[in-house]
């Protein structure tokens, strides 16, 4: 494994919506990402320095492909999302619970007392894009085997 001491370059992510309000809300309200750059049809948003825009595109189709089994779940794929602070974490679960999120994994300790363990969650956005956050108390685990 190589580690860095250099700061992570942000990565550029675009995403189809069908509903670019819908975006707008969940992405900005629901999640509470900074808002940048927008035109009637996308919005750039800040997630934690990470460019993320959201594109409205008229023959959207479901983003999940496919699952896969993990830890006893089924994961959606597709997904994307960051690596957070536990605390961090917590307040993005409330977050969205308050929201009346529906998961598609609800927040749990993966991998317990294994490496790797961490916490996670899963759920969709508005157009059916796949996130998953998740935490690790000890971030030296996030590449463990």
């Amino acid at each position: 494994m190589t580690t860095t001491t250099q700061p992570l370059p942000p990565f550029h992510l675009a995403l189809p919506v069908h509903d670019i309000d819908a975006a707008r809300h969940f992405y900005g309200e629901v999640l509470g990402f900074g808002r940048g750059r927008s035109d009637v049809r996308w919005t750039d948003w800040n997630v934690d320095g990470h460019q993320v825009v959201t594109h409205q595109v008229d023959d959207h189709r479901n983003a999940v492909a496919g699952t896969n089994p993990v830890d006893g779940h089924e994961v959606p794929v597709p997904h994307f999302g960051l690596v957070l602070s536990v605390e961090r974490f917590q307040e993005l679960a409330g977050r969205l619970t308050e929201a009346g999120t529906d998961f598609v994994i609800e927040p749990y300790v993966r991998f317990e007392g294994e490496p790797g363990e961490q916490w996670t969650m899963f759920f969709l956005d508005p157009s059916g894009n796949a996130l998953e956050f998740k935490a690790f108390q000890d971030l030296s685990q996030l590449f463990a085997v």
